[in-house]
């Protein structure tokens, strides 16, 4: 299948992919916020800025989960009041739990939250009937992770893997690695990862457009891996 993008509203509907996606872009600094469903088991990630607009987008389903892919306070403004709005359980790293659950005073406005299921490394966490693989990817910060979902956990067997990667990989280019915890060294070697997955993925950013693991061959992973 084709990935498609378009707009619905101020949202973003993707079709193509082995599950259904809508996002929408929020705060300051642009933060792409995710709605992913197999038709029956709905989830957040990175829920940024404004629960009420990400409740919105939501509609009439519940909010099963919310998946945070690391601790700044741009993809967790919003963690706080959308779980206490839905009583959804928060799955997070374990390495980056400590700083969700105590947000630190100098960083922008992240009021800390409960972490009620922590992560690591090739987990395999199971949202309704689909198996996300945890994939462990420092850099941007130290308990950064990505997951990836083959198309055959998926709703639609002929649509594209999916890869939510958080900060680590963007349309083009990287997670900045000079911030606290960041280290160029854990960077190249997460990149190198993720450039073993299969081509036909879909990769669903933290920022800006979305992607391919196929068109970042070419452009990230033949630069920094």
């Amino acid at each position: 299948m084709k990935i498609q993008v378009k707009r619905k509203g101020r949202n973003l509907v993707v079709t193509g992919a082995c599950v259904d996606i809508e996002y929408t872009v929020l705060g300051p600094i642009a933060n792409n916020t995710y709605v992913i469903s197999d038709g029956n088991f709905t989830f957040v990630v990175d829920p940024s800025h404004d629960a009420d607009a990400i409740l919105k987008m939501v509609g009439n389903r519940s909010v099963d989960a919310i998946v945070v892919t690391h601790h700044h306070a741009d993809h967790t403004s919003a963690l706080k009041a959308l779980k206490d709005k839905t009583g959804a359980p928060v799955y997070a790293s374990a390495i980056d739990t400590p700083v969700i659950e105590n947000q630190p005073k100098d960083y922008p406005p992240a009021e800390s939250c409960k972490v009620d299921v922590q992560l690591k490394d090739k987990d395999t966490v199971k949202l309704g009937n689909m198996a996300w693989k945890v994939i462990a990817t420092p850099g941007h910060t130290p308990g950064g992770i990505c997951l990836f979902l083959d198309a055959e956990s998926g709703k639609y067997l002929d649509g594209a893997n999916v890869l939510i990667s958080g900060d680590t990989l963007f349309c083009g280019s990287i997670g900045r690695t000079d911030f606290k915890g960041g280290n160029d060294k854990q960077m190249r070697a997460s990149l190198r990862r993720l450039s073993q997955l299969p081509n036909d993925t879909l990769v669903l950013p933290g920022h800006n457009s979305l992607t391919t693991i196929a068109d970042e061959q070419r452009r990230v992973f033949a630069y920094f891996c």
